[in-house]
Parts: structure tokens; C-alpha cells; sequence
């Protein structure tokens, strides 16, 4: 069995948990962002390398200006709050999607905090921002297209590992294993052609109720899981089934 090396989560259900206890959804995005924080503190305990969490998709812009712009000012606030812990803890910060879309200040802070975390070694955590796989991958064929017009490729070289090389996330490996919160049971945009052979875990658990447990449980579910990526099972492992 592969070493689990990148776990990418859908945290969903923020606003679900909130309207179940008669709060603001807002009040549900605070809980869930505290719940990230112990997620990503637990990742880099246990040693793991890569984590991508869905921070904000592409889609999320058509909710509600008042709960967008909420959105933004807690991003913001657990940037400038979290930069110095995440250092500390040895964790590097990176992000994917169309930073550009996000106000001015809040791309600072980010950029901050990449910068701030460029050195670390232990864990990398990845937010994905204004994020959504269909137009990552529409951008990454513009890429190539804009190659082959500047006659720097030819049609004939276009593979799968150039289309990964005009991703977002060209310099992180794929997820081993995608975990999402609420009891739904789709990628709602997320990391598609990165996910191709990733495993999945969903549970019914609203994100801000999520535990380390579970986590846990997530994780150990894979390691008993077989990967084969297409391919016929080894003999010698259906062999140890058998006995």
C-alpha cells in the first residue's frame, strides 16, 4: 500500500450546522474555520506532507454579498492571525485559484504568508481560493494552445503530464485521498483531473462537528483499501486473501 501522502477535503456543511442551532450562517463559517485550524495542526503532527482544503470555490461568488464579503474578512483575519503559528509549526502556506479576483489586501496577506512559509519543510497546506477545476483546466488548454501558436510545441507533444505541468497545482502531487463533510456525495468542481484515482471517504458529519477522529478514521480507511490504477491485482496479494 502507497504511503498517504496528500488528503485534499471538502468542508462543507458550515451554513447546514448553523441553521440547525437557529445561528447566522456566519456563525457557521467561524466554527468551520476553527475546525481547519485543528485539522491542519493534526496533519502536521502525524507527519503529513500535502493537504488542500476547499476554502472558497469559483462558485461560492454568486452567494449573498453580505456572506461573500464575510467570507473575505474571515480569510483575512486568519491569515494575519495564523501566518506566525504556521511558521513556527514548520508548515508551508500556498494557495490555488483566481487570486486575482480577491480584494487587493487580502491577495497581500496571502502573498505574505506564502512568503513567510517558503522556507518550511513539514506539512504544506494548500487553500484552494476562487477556485473551480473546470476553468483550471480550461486555462491550462489556453496555455498550451497559446504554446502551439507561438510555435513553441506541436500539436503531437500534448500529453497528459504537459497538461499537468498548466495546472495550479503542477508542483504537488495528486490526492491519495478526498474526504467531504455533509453527507453529499460529489466533487462540486474540485481537483477533477487531479482526482481521477484518488480514493474517497464521505460522511455525514457537518464540517464545524468534524473531529480528529474522524480524520483519522478517513486515513485508515485508505491504508486498508488496494489501489490499482487499472491494473489486474498481484497474484501474491489475492493469494494472501485466500488464506
Amino acid at each position: 500500500m502507497k504511503k498517504l501522502n496528500h488528503v485534499a477535503i471538502i468542508m462543507d456543511g458550515n451554513g447546514r450546522w448553523a441553521q440547525l442551532r437557529n445561528k447566522p450562517r456566519t456563525f457557521g463559517h467561524i466554527k468551520g474555520a476553527r475546525m481547519a485550524k485543528k485539522i491542519i495542526t493534526h496533519a502536521s503532527d502525524i507527519g503529513l506532507k500535502h493537504m488542500t482544503l476547499y476554502t472558497f470555490s469559483s462558485e461560492n461568488w454568486l452567494r449573498p454579498v453580505s456572506e461573500v464579503s464575510f467570507l473575505m474578512k474571515l480569510l483575512e483575519r486568519y491569515l494575519k492571525k495564523e501566518t506566525e503559528n504556521l511558521f513556527k509549526k514548520n508548515i508551508k502556506f500556498n494557495v490555488i485559484g483566481e487570486i486575482e479576483k480577491l480584494p487587493t489586501h487580502i491577495q497581500s496577506s496571502i502573498q505574505y504568508a506564502k512568503n513567510r512559509t517558503q522556507g518550511c519543510t513539514g506539512l504544506e497546506v494548500c487553500f484552494a481560493i476562487s477556485y473551480g477545476s473546470r476553468q483550471e483546466i480550461t486555462n491550462a488548454v489556453k496555455k498550451i494552445a497559446m504554446k502551439i501558436s507561438n510555435n513553441e510545441i506541436q500539436t503531437s507533444e500534448i500529453d497528459e503530464a504537459m497538461l499537468n505541468e498548466n495546472l495550479m497545482t503542477a508542483s504537488r502531487p495528486d490526492p491519495d485521498l478526498v474526504i467531504r463533510t455533509s453527507g453529499e456525495y460529489r466533487l462540486s468542481n474540485f481537483l477533477m483531473w487531479q482526482c481521477a484515482y484518488s480514493e474517497f471517504f464521505f460522511l455525514d458529519t457537518l464540517w464545524p462537528d468534524f473531529t480528529t477522529v474522524e480524520f483519522d478514521h478517513a486515513c485508515n480507511s485508505y491504508h486498508s483499501r488496494h489501489r490499482r490504477f487499472g491494473k489486474i491485482e498481484s497474484t501474491s496479494h489475492v493469494e494472501s486473501l485466500n488464506h
